[in-house]
C-alpha cells in the first residue's frame, strides 16, 4: 500500500485530508510539527510527503531537504499560501514535485498526488510539471473553479440547489463574470449530464436568420437553404439550451420562443410537422431584463417562463479572495496552450493583482495571464509585463493590507470587527491565510 506522511500544524485540516486520503486506500500517517515529522520519516519509509511550509518549528523547506537526503525516489509536494510564492519556488528548486496552494479542496489534490506517484526517481519540476499541467487542464477543461469567498459560497450552493430540478434559470451579471461556465456547471450536475449542452450567442444572430437558427429549416424553404438545418432546440433535445445575451432577441423571435417553451413543440421552417422536444433552458444577460419588461422591449410572459430562477454571478472586484485562484487556473491553461513552464507569480504581481479593480472580470484576467505568460521568460510571471493599467494600479483605501502598514495591530481589530469575530473572514479582508493571522492575534495578545 502507498505510504503517504501529511505534516500539517492545523489539526482540523490535516485530519480532515488523511481520512479523505485512507478512504482512497492510502497508508497515511500525520505529524503536526516538523520535529515530529522528521522522527517519522528516520523510522519509516514513505512514497510522498505532503507538507505545509509554515511549521511551527521548521519549515517545509527543511523537511523537503531531509528527505531527499535520505532518499531522492520520495516525492515531496509541498502545501503554500499565496503570500509564500517565493518559498513554493524554492522548494521547487529544491526537488519539490509540485506545490499546491491553500485553500483547497482534498479532490483538488489527488491528481497531483497520483502524477507523483507515478514517478520513481525525483525529477526537476521543470521536466515533471508540463506534461502534468497539460494533463491537469484536459481534465479540468469544463471544470467550474469555485472559489472560496462568501460570494463564491453563495454562488455555488444556489448551482447546487437548482441543479438537479429541470426549472429554468436566469443567470444575470457583468460581462466576463464566467455566465457560460456557471450554465455548464449546472448541466453537469443535472439529470442531462449525459446529453447536450448547446451555447448560443443570441446577439451574434442575424435577425432574418434567427427562426432557422433556432427551429432549423428543410432545404428550399428560402433563398440559400441549399439543405436541411437542424435547430438549436432540436440538436439540445434531452439536454440543456444556453441562451447567452437573451435581452439582445428581437420581440418577434421571442413570441416563438415562448411558444416553443410553453408547447415543448418546434417547427422548422419550411415543415408542416411538429417536433417535441425535451430541453431545459437556461439564460443569461448582462442587461436588467426587468427594467427592459417595463419598457416594453422585452416580454414579460416570457421573463417570467425563463426567470423560475435566478442566479447572480459576482463581479472579479467583490470577491478578491478568488483572484488568486482564478490566476492560477489560467496561468495553467496558458501554460498548457503556449508549451511554456511558468510556475506562478511574483510577488509585486500578486499585489498588483489585488490593487486593480479588474472592469472587465474574469475574461479580462484570463486574457492577461495569458498574454504574460508568453511574455514571461522567467519562473514567474513579473511586474514589467503586466499592462500599464494593472502594473500601476494602487491599493483602494478600503482595503486592508499588513506588513506594510505601522498600524497592521489596528487593521486586524478593525478586520475582525468587520467579520464579526469569524477568523476565516478577517483574514480574507487582509488578504494573508488563516495561520499568519493566528501568529499576529499572538504577537498583538489580541483575544477573541
Amino acid at each position: 500500500m502507498t505510504k503517504i506522511l501529511i505534516v500539517e500544524d492545523d489539526v482540523a485540516f490535516g485530519t480532515m485530508l488523511k481520512t479523505f486520503l485512507h478512504k482512497r486506500d492510502y497508508e497515511v500517517d500525520l505529524a503536526f510539527s516538523a520535529s515530529e515529522a522528521l522522527n517519522k520519516i528516520g523510522q519509516k519509509d514513505f512514497d510522498l510527503i505532503l507538507t505545509d511550509v509554515r511549521l511551527p518549528d521548521k519549515d517545509g523547506l527543511d523537511i523537503l531537504k531531509e528527505v531527499k537526503a535520505k532518499n531522492t525516489k520520495t516525492q515531496v509536494i509541498v502545501m503554500t499560501s499565496y503570500a509564500e510564492i517565493s518559498m513554493a519556488v524554492q522548494a521547487m528548486k529544491d526537488g519539490a514535485f509540485d506545490y499546491v496552494s491553500k485553500p483547497f479542496r482534498p479532490e483538488s489534490i489527488l491528481q497531483t498526488i497520483e502524477n507523483a506517484l507515478k514517478h520513481n526517481n525525483a525529477v526537476k519540476a521543470e521536466t515533471v510539471k508540463p506534461a502534468k499541467k497539460a494533463e491537469n487542464i484536459k481534465l479540468q477543461k469544463d471544470s467550474f473553479v469555485k472559489g472560496v469567498s462568501d460570494a463564491a459560497h453563495k454562488l455555488n450552493d444556489y448551482i447546487e440547489l437548482v441543479a438537479p430540478t429541470n426549472m429554468s434559470v436566469l443567470i444575470m451579471g457583468e460581462s466576463g463574470t464566467g455566465k457560460e461556465q456557471v450554465a455548464k456547471s449546472i448541466h453537469l450536475q443535472s439529470k442531462r449530464n449525459d446529453a447536450a449542452f448547446i451555447a448560443v450567442d443570441c446577439g451574434a444572430i442575424p435577425r432574418e436568420l434567427a427562426s432557422s437558427e433556432f427551429f432549423g429549416h428543410l432545404k428550399g424553404s428560402f433563398t440559400g437553404a441549399i439543405n436541411d438545418k437542424t435547430g438549436h432546440f432540436e440538436a439540445a433535445n434531452g439536454g440543456t439550451l444556453f441562451l447567452d445575451e437573451i435581452g439582445n432577441l428581437g420581440y418577434d423571435l421571442q413570441v416563438q420562443l415562448l411558444r416553443a417553451l410553453q408547447e415543448r413543440k418546434i417547427k422548422p421552417v419550411g415543415s408542416n410537422n411538429e417536433i417535441e422536444v425535451d430541453i431545459r433552458v437556461i439564460t443569461a444577460t448582462n442587461e436588467d431584463l426587468a427594467q427592459a419588461v417595463r419598457e416594453g422591449e422585452f416580454r414579460e410572459d416570457l421573463y417570467h417562463r425563463l426567470n423560475e430562477f435566478s442566479i447572480k454571478v459576482p463581479a472579479l472586484k467583490d470577491r478578491k479572495e478568488d483572484l488568486m485562484i482564478f490566476a492560477n487556473y489560467f496561468l495553467d491553461e496558458a501554460n498548457a496552450e503556449l508549451e511554456k513552464n511558468v510556475i506562478g507569480f511574483t510577488e509585486e504581481a500578486i499585489e498588483a493583482f489585488k490593487n486593480y479593480n479588474w472592469p472587465g472580470n474574469l475574461r479580462e484576467l484570463k486574457n492577461m495571464v495569458k498574454r504574460a505568460v508568453l511574455l514571461t521568460q522567467d519562473d514567474l510571471i513579473p511586474l514589467k509585463v503586466l499592462p500599464h493599467e494593472i502594473s500601476t494600479a494602487q491599493k483602494s483605501e478600503t482595503e486592508y493590507g499588513l506588513f506594510k502598514n505601522k498600524n497592521e495591530e489596528q487593521l486586524i481589530i478593525e478586520a475582525l470587527e468587520k467579520s464579526g469575530g469569524n477568523k476565516s473572514k478577517a483574514a480574507r479582508l487582509l488578504s494573508i491565510d488563516r495561520k499568519t493571522l493566528y501568529n499576529k492575534l499572538k504577537q498583538y495578545g489580541i483575544k477573541l
